[in-house]
């Protein structure tokens, strides 16, 4: 493959070793790493998006509680998924995968399905995320980036380099993948990447890819979100009293709302604005 004319199969093994090793002395014990249901590797992975992993450990658990099967979210009100997920912020996942638990329940007969293709016809899951189930769910050799595992190879292979784009390293991934057990390479890769940002200031800079989050003070984020707690308190509330109750301009607030509408999770019907 073009850009891996130098990565023996001596090399390659030692690149093994250096990650598995790293994986037998300082692996995560996270709780999705202790099951094979497939519903549950969904959730961890949806949930990931976008947020720390230790932000997601409690909410998970609490969330595979509350919605122990697809079905059970499935049957669930959107009220009752946004009230368990309230804090891991970006709410349009926990719609998002609502409707993932009636779609699979409807057309998949309540089985995740295990292909690339069908998993990204579901909502919320984009190319990432479907390459990621395949692999944990299914334990099948799929290629597919994330930041960390970005980090491991910009690292090992790119380290004089700046702008490195994701077709350069996937490469490397192919020729490296430890098809036998993907899953536990892939875990493996991402628990070294986390103590490569520990060693080394902020490598995600080297990727082409790269992009500071914005600051959440002020946000739509922080909008969006309190919004949604508010509306988590009683079943609706007037578009005047939103306003006037939430620490923020009224025409950010107006906007947000809007947005929530747009996106599935909020419905007006005259006045009065509610959780779908």
């Amino acid at each position: 493959m073009k850009g891996t004319k130098n990565l023996t199969a001596g090399r390659i093994k030692k690149f093994r070793s250096i990650i598995y090793d790293h994986y037998e002395r300082h692996g995560r014990d996270l709780p999705w790493r202790k099951t094979d249901r497939s519903y549950e590797i969904v959730v961890s992975e949806i949930m990931l998006q976008q947020t720390q992993v230790a932000r997601v450990i409690t909410k998970y658990r609490e969330f595979i509680h509350a919605f122990p099967s697809v079905e059970t979210l499935a049957r669930a009100s959107l009220r009752d998924v946004l009230s368990v997920w309230q804090g891991l912020g970006y709410n349009r996942r926990a719609r998002s995968l609502k409707k993932l638990a009636e779609m699979v329940v409807a057309e998949f007969q309540g089985e995740i399905p295990s292909d690339v293709r069908s998993l990204k016809k579901l909502p919320g899951i984009g190319n990432a995320t479907a390459h990621a189930i395949c692999a944990f769910a299914f334990n099948q050799p799929v290629v597919f980036i994330e930041t960390n595992i970005r980090t491991v190879f910009i690292q090992h292979f790119f380290s004089d380099r700046t702008e490195v784009r994701d077709g350069e390293i996937l490469p490397f991934l192919e020729q490296t993948l430890d098809r036998e057990n993907p899953r536990r390479w892939y875990n493996a890769l991402m628990d070294y990447g986390v103590a490569l940002k520990k060693q080394f200031p902020n490598p995600g800079k080297k990727s082409a890819h790269y992009q500071k989050q914005g600051p959440f003070e002020g946000s739509n984020r922080q909008i969006r979100g309190a919004i949604l707690r508010m509306l988590m308190t009683q079943s609706r509330f007037t578009m005047t009293e939103l306003v006037e109750t939430l620490p923020f301009d009224v025409v950010s607030v107006r906007k947000n709302i809007q947005r929530l509408e747009q996106e599935g999770l909020l419905v007006t019907e005259g006045t009065y604005v509610s959780i779908a």
